[in-house]
């Protein structure tokens, strides 16, 4: 048992379950700081989600807080897209490249953290705007954001959750708050599992850290979940915001030198 670990686990889980604004970003960076392999950081970090994400999706279908239809359309694109992004990476033999998958979890997580930063009201405020463009063409946009939300968090385990709920407001901008995190939640339950067994395919899951987060994550996206929409969005989402924007500045210097 290691309690940094399991601590991690713990506070990630509570701010997964009450925003869904992108805490989860946090584990991939704070394995590979802490030395792990950046491919066994992904694959690591996405098993966690797959199974701690269900328990954030439950909670949350038994609030009536999720919409299971928009959450399907996601689906559709990210499943089959990250199915195909673990055979890719099986064929090239880029998820043997340590300096490859830090370059790329560094460039997610500087997306995420500018993502938290321009903030859903702005987000919102924007897509309203062209409402009647978007309306006609919500479902396709939908699945086109699965495909690229599949593609990127098979490869860094970052997405699902920050940039997952950027576009979910920005395509039903009138969705509310705790609804959008549940939708998003939701979606990542299946697209964490395919990329977390792609991974364990690969050989790149370390179940005994898995297991560490899970037992501080579990009760932490429980109790997270029941508090959505409760806790400050805007001080949440700015701390996360430059934690996230300096590991991944550090992550992106490191590969470099």
């Amino acid at each position: 048992m290691d309690a940094g670990f399991v601590i991690l686990g713990l506070v990630v889980g509570l701010l997964v379950g009450a925003t869904g604004v992108g805490a989860g970003s946090l584990i991939t960076p704070a394995l590979v700081l802490s030395g792990i392999p950046p491919a066994v950081a992904v694959g690591t970090d996405l098993a966690y989600a797959a199974i701690s994400k269900s328990a954030g999706a439950a909670v949350h279908r038994v609030q009536r807080s999720l919409d299971l239809r928009i959450a399907g359309l996601l689906a559709a694109g990210s499943v089959p897209a990250a199915g195909a992004t673990v055979a890719a990476l099986a064929a090239t033999g880029v998820h043997t490249k340590s300096s490859v998958i830090a370059a790329a979890l560094a460039v997610a997580l500087v997306l995420t953290a500018l993502a938290l930063l321009a903030g859903r009201a702005r987000i919102a405020a924007i897509a309203a705007r062209y409402e009647s463009r978007i309306a006609r063409h919500r479902s396709a946009l939908t699945v086109g954001a699965g495909v690229l939300l599949g593609v990127l968090v098979t490869v860094s385990s970052i997405g699902a959750g920050a940039l997952g709920a950027v576009l979910l407001v920005a395509l039903y901008p009138k969705m509310p708050a705790v609804r959008v995190a549940g939708t998003d939640i939701a979606h990542a339950v299946p697209l964490t599992l395919v990329g977390s067994v792609g991974h364990l395919w690969l050989g790149t899951v370390d179940f005994g850290i898995v297991g560490n987060l899970l037992v501080g994550a579990l009760p932490g996206i429980v109790v997270g979940s029941i508090l959505a929409g409760r806790l400050p969005d805007g001080i949440v989402r700015r701390l996360l915001a430059c934690v996230l924007l300096y590991a991944g500045v550090r992550l992106g210097i490191a590969t470099v030198v």
